[in-house]
């Protein structure tokens, strides 16, 4: 097993970080790595913006779910879908003119537009990630970072074109950090098939989620009385779930105005 996928096994989320500041050298070579990744088009169709300022990682404590270590971390860095940058590049060298005069309706963002917007900045925090992790530096995401839309934009200045996918944090281990096994994933069969999509059967879910089921043996909320129940009432059915869903749909009507 070679070096990457090793790291690739073994890398797991930190959200307890040492004060060792990340260098900027180190950011460069975060945000280079990052650059680098696979991108529709070559269109790069997302911009990273990093949060220096002390006020704004606190705010983002409270606007992300109230996570303490988000104001912690040494590095933070946000991954946003990007079609505002090529919109105002197409008008700035007159495209709308130029299809009009030929005969061609001029394309304004769609739906399409930011799910490959979208896509591109994930793969670019993905990159983020390793690049990071082999230079000695853990890192997690924030999903928390499409919650609270107006909030947000006014926060970072983003237009419509242009919407908060992830957010990363990344900071150094702590030298007493325990070493810890990387949380199981689902077995393989449960999530690669050939040539066809399947679905899972009654005794298959059983047997996919077996060790959640086990793991969570009188740890279920409320009245709860299986891991679907559990995860359904602390994940799907969670107040951060609906702020997220009604954010998104703001910036989807807002992205195809």
């Amino acid at each position: 097993m070679n070096e990457t996928i090793k790291l690739l096994n073994n890398r797991k989320s930190l959200r307890v970080y040492s004060d060792q500041p990340v260098t900027r050298e180190n950011i460069d070579t975060i945000i280079q790595g990052a650059m680098r990744a696979p991108t529709a088009g070559n269109m790069m169709l997302y911009t990273i913006l990093e949060v220096s300022r002390q006020e704004d990682k606190d705010r983002l404590i409270e606007t992300c779910d109230d996570q303490p270590f988000i104001g912690k971390a040494p590095l933070v860095l946000i991954f946003l879908a990007d079609m505002q940058r090529w919109e105002d590049y197409y008008k700035v060298s007159k495209v709308p003119e130029f299809c009009e005069a030929n005969g061609k309706t001029y394309a304004k963002p769609q739906e399409s537009d930011l799910m490959l917007a979208c896509c591109d900045a994930l793969i670019a925090a993905q990159q983020a990630v390793v690049v990071a992790e082999s230079i000695g530096i853990g890192s997690c995401y924030i999903g928390d970072i499409m919650e609270n839309i107006e909030t947000h934009r006014k926060m970072f200045n983003l237009p419509n074109h242009v919407f908060p996918v992830t957010m990363l944090c990344f900071g150094y281990f702590k030298e007493s950090y325990p070493a810890q096994t990387p949380r199981p994933r689902f077995d393989q069969k449960f999530i690669h098939f050939k040539d066809q999509y399947q679905r899972i059967s009654p005794e298959g879910f059983r047997e996919m989620f077996d060790h959640l089921e086990r793991d969570s043996n009188n740890r279920f909320l409320e009245n709860a009385k299986n891991f679907a129940q559990h995860h359904y009432l602390r994940k799907t059915d969670a107040d951060f779930s609906e702020e997220m869903r009604r954010s998104v749909k703001v910036a989807l009507k807002d992205w195809v105005k």
